[in-house]
């Protein structure tokens, strides 16, 4: 690493990868126990259809307007992710489409057709927005933490 620089600028595929599948599985994780919970209070049978069958997003009856509040609550678990897995306010525009990309790929490809329910469109817009607004506040929050600059730190360098 160069010397006098704040953060490693190179381009690290690993690391990318590594926070994108961790990302993935964070929030599929929370929305999973998240809709477990709503099924539970709404009587219904858990499957993986609640989670990528653009067909259950509705408001209809009680099992689909829990669904749909189980999508908006992750959203903010989902913020809580990228501030501990990101850790860049810059990045979370990034993560969460892409988090959002790779869940209408995954819901193409399970309903094996595309989703075109304006309901599951209106929900995912939504949900990336929050989980976008959120991971950038609560990372800005850290980035925006005093550096701590004394004589302590001083010594330190020079010694270097």
């Amino acid at each position: 690493m160069k010397g006098g620089t704040f953060r490693n600028t190179q381009w690290d595929p690993t690391l990318l990868t590594s926070q994108i599948v961790s990302m993935q599985c964070c929030v599929y994780f929370t929305l999973g126990l998240l809709v477990f919970i709503a099924n539970k209070l709404s009587g219904d049978n858990y499957t993986l259809d609640h989670l990528f069958e653009y067909h259950e997003i509705h408001i209809y009856d009680l099992g689909g307007r829990l669904v749909i509040c189980a999508f908006v609550l992750n959203a903010f678990v989902a913020s809580l992710a990228l501030w501990c897995i990101v850790r860049r306010a810059k990045l979370c525009l990034d993560f969460s489409c892409t988090f959002h990309l790779l869940h209408l790929i995954i819901c193409w490809w399970y309903n094996r057709s595309f989703p075109a329910s304006a309901s599951w469109w209106l929900l995912n817009v939504i949900t990336a927005t929050i989980m976008c607004i959120g991971g950038e506040f609560l990372c800005l929050q850290t980035e925006m933490k005093e550096i701590p600059v004394g004589y302590a730190a001083l010594n330190q360098k020079s010694d270097v």
